[in-house]
């Protein structure tokens, strides 16, 4: 069993930044990989982005890249997620989650194994 739990959310302006952690406890194991998704009212639960639960190998779809940063402190067994340049489109909720296999990111939710709860992020304009 995996547990994750999401924390840093909040309400920010436009411009602003934040940075989202994801505290995991559990049998996690080197080669499993780490996921951030979001979810918006009335949209389906989108690709943020991906990282190796050793920390390596970041990924973004196209269109975060260069505002979105991942990154795990391993003392701490926490992946961050931070946020930057961040616009009122950028609001959702935030999940993280955890895949226990595959040799490749994962870019769709059925991919991932286990799920936090998820942190609201509110970007006004």
């Amino acid at each position: 069993q995996v547990q994750l739990v999401e924390s840093g959310g909040g309400l920010v302006q436009a411009g602003d930044s934040l940075r989202l952690s994801c505290a995991a406890s559990g049998r996690i194991f080197s080669y499993c990989r780490m996921g951030w998704f979001r979810q918006a009212p009335g949209k389906e639960r989108e690709f943020v982005a991906a990282i190796v639960w050793t920390g390596v190998s970041p990924f973004f779809p196209d269109s975060l890249k260069g505002r979105f940063t991942i990154s795990r402190d391993n003392a701490k067994n926490v992946v961050y997620l931070q946020m930057n340049s961040l616009k009122p489109e950028d609001t959702a909720v935030y999940y993280c989650a955890v895949r226990m296999g595959g040799s490749t990111h994962a870019l769709t939710p059925n991919e991932y194994d286990y799920w936090g709860q998820g942190t609201q992020v509110t970007v006004s304009s």
